[in-house]
Parts: structure tokens; C-alpha cells; sequence
């Protein structure tokens, strides 16, 4: 990765942990939100599940209610209190890592991950699929939720090029630029497809909801 890749998903971060306190505002304030975590009721969550960017724990205790274990790791200790004080679930553990160095010791029946993929600057996505694929153990599925395309028009400071920004303004005035990528359903499903996986990929209220299942290979 480039020095200015670096130093983007340093301000990424440094984003995440100054806005933990204002990270719940829009699930109380937007429908289609409390919606999406609806959703969760009715997709393929089994077994142990590994949650990669669990920030304040929205969608741990939703997970916690269909799993064996809920392994939930965010990079942020600041998001990491508050999901832990939401979740007191026995069978949860919370982990704090740097989800691009991370490597889980293990492998886990059901990979979840809300709003996480479109912060993953595009040139890095094949080796995040394939970290997310050693992730997996034999039989598992990656389940994940985003943006889709319509979510720009409710941003600032939008760009494109070769990792798309956008601009985020906390209540202090601080402002931040973060890695932003507005996945296309169809188009994800051919980049995925292209790298081996078998996926499906759907629309609602303006986001996506993903479930796939890792390329046949050695286990």
C-alpha cells in the first residue's frame, strides 16, 4: 500500500475513535437502519461467528441471538467500550486489532460485516477476500451489509480516483476524510465472481446485503 493509503486509513481511524460517542445517532434516527438490522433475523448466521468492525456493537447482540460464539474485533478501543456495555452476552468476546493485520487464530463457521467493506480502499480488496477466505472454516459463508450507490447523495466532500474519500464533519467541527466506496451490487457480484466466489448480492432501502461462500480450494 502507498504512503498516502497509509496515511488515509491513519485518518480513518483516527475518525472512528473521535466519533464513538455520535456513531449511534443515525440507527436511532434513520428507518431503513433499524430496518436493516431486521434483516439479520432472517440470513444464514450459524455456528461461531467472527464480526470484523463491530464499532459500537449495533449488530453484535443480533448475531450473539443466532450464534454458538460471537467473536466481534473492531480497531477503535473507544467503539469497543460502548459495544461492550451494550452486549453482556456470555457468549461474546470482544478483540481489538487492526482488521488489516489482523489474523484470527482460528476459523469460524459465519464471517459478518456491516459497513466495513466499503471502507476498504479498492486496491486492497482482493487480498481482504482472500484474508477473509482463511476466515472461513470448511462449509462457511461471509455475510455482509453496506452502502450501496444511492448512499453518496447523503455525503460531503465526495471524490473518486483510485480510493474514493468522502468527508466527515463530527459535532466538534472536526473533519476527516475516510475511505468510501459506494458498492454496485451487480458490479461486486462479477468482482467477486472473478476471484472465485460464489456470491449473491441484493438490494434494500439503498444498501446492499451480501452472502457468500469462499472459492473451492485447499482447507
Amino acid at each position: 500500500m502507498s504512503s498516502d493509503d497509509d496515511a488515509l486509513l491513519a485518518e480513518q481511524m483516527a475518525y472512528y475513535r473521535a466519533a464513538a460517542a455520535e456513531y449511534d445517532r443515525p440507527y436511532a434516527e434513520l428507518e431503513e437502519l433499524q430496518r436493516l438490522l431486521a434483516v439479520v433475523d432472517d440470513l444464514p448466521v450459524s455456528g461461531d461467528v467472527l464480526e470484523l468492525a463491530c464499532g459500537t456493537g449495533q449488530w453484535t447482540p443480533k448475531l450473539a441471538a443466532r450464534a454458538l460464539s460471537v467473536t466481534a474485533v473492531d480497531a477503535a478501543a473507544e467503539v469497543l467500550t460502548i459495544a461492550r456495555a451494550r452486549t453482556p452476552f456470555p457468549n461474546v468476546q470482544f478483540l481489538q486489532a487492526d482488521l488489516f493485520e489482523w489474523q484470527p487464530p482460528r476459523r469460524y463457521d459465519t464471517v459478518f460485516f456491516a459497513f466495513w467493506l466499503s471502507h476498504v480502499p479498492p486496491t486492497r480488496l482482493p487480498d481482504f477476500w482472500n484474508t477473509v477466505a482463511a476466515m472461513l472454516a470448511p462449509g462457511g459463508k461471509v455475510i455482509f451489509i453496506d452502502d450501496g450507490p444511492a448512499a453518496v447523495a447523503s455525503e460531503e466532500g465526495v471524490t473518486d480516483g483510485l480510493v474514493p474519500t468522502v468527508l466527515r464533519q463530527l459535532d466538534d467541527g472536526s473533519q476527516y476524510r475516510i475511505v468510501k466506496v459506494f458498492h454496485d451490487a451487480r458490479a461486486l457480484t462479477g468482482d467477486l465472481t472473478a476471484l472465485g466466489w460464489t456470491v449473491r448480492v441484493r438490494a434494500l432501502d439503498g444498501s446492499i446485503i451480501g452472502i457468500a461462500e469462499p472459492p473451492a480450494g485447499p482447507t
